[in-house]
């Protein structure tokens, strides 16, 4: 399996990438960035590009692929409906369409967040532009496409959150968080699960379009 990844440097996307490279029925990842990562291994390779709005110059080389995890996300704190919509939406419209393009049989999966709202008429900003993204995403023209919408997400194997507030509070719960994954399974899920659970429907598929925490919990 061909795999692209966007958002390889996030706390999702880490778990991912490492779920990918440990995988032996993917061949390839290619991580798409606007810098080097840095991470060398046989499998992974770095498309360096700028404009996260444009993928037209590079069209070529998103082309021949199975699938593409979407992990690619930012906290709306601080931001204004605009500007988190132009990450969110924006990005995401961007490279789904231009991968739906050249891959019409690629299985295409984002990752939202628990509370999401994809009548996109909620009252809570950043669950509207969430659903937005989800939207456009659920209509892409490919052979499937698929949402993930964790929960509360305890980091595995040393990963850590880009975000520093984050970092902190992860580090201060994780006793309670391994505790919250093995008794709540609807609440809490891990990055190597949701990795694993990735590639898993990837390959095989799942009835369901948008999968909750308890429903990525139990793909195996």
């Amino acid at each position: 399996m061909r795999v692209i990844l966007f958002g390889a440097t996030g706390m999702v996307g880490q778990g991912v990438l490492r779920e990918c490279l440990l995988d032996p029925d993917v061949t390839t990842v290619v991580s798409v960035v606007r810098r080097s990562g840095g991470q060398p291994h046989p499998k992974l390779r770095e498309l360096i590009h700028s404009d996260f709005q444009d993928f037209s110059s590079v069209e070529r080389e998103l082309a021949g692929f199975d699938a593409c995890f979407f992990a690619l996300g930012i906290s709306s704190v601080g931001l204004t409906e605009d500007a988190y919509r132009k990450i969110t939406v924006d990005i995401t419209r961007a490279a789904a369409t231009t991968l739906a393009r050249v891959n019409p049989g690629m299985t295409f999966i984002f990752v939202s967040g628990a509370g999401s709202d994809s009548t996109e008429k909620g009252s809570s900003m950043w669950a509207r532009v969430k659903g937005e993204a989800e939207n456009i995403v659920l209509r892409l023209p490919i052979k499937a496409s698929f949402v993930f919408r964790p929960g509360i997400i305890r980091p595995m194997h040393g990963i850590k959150s880009r975000t520093a507030a984050y970092r902190i509070g992860y580090t201060i719960a994780t006793p309670l968080m391994a505790l919250l994954v093995r008794g709540f399974p609807k609440l809490a899920t891990t990055t190597e699960q949701i990795g694993r659970a990735m590639l898993a429907v990837a390959r095989h598929g799942v009835p369901k379009r948008v999968l909750e925490t308890a429903d990525i919990n139990q793909i195996r």
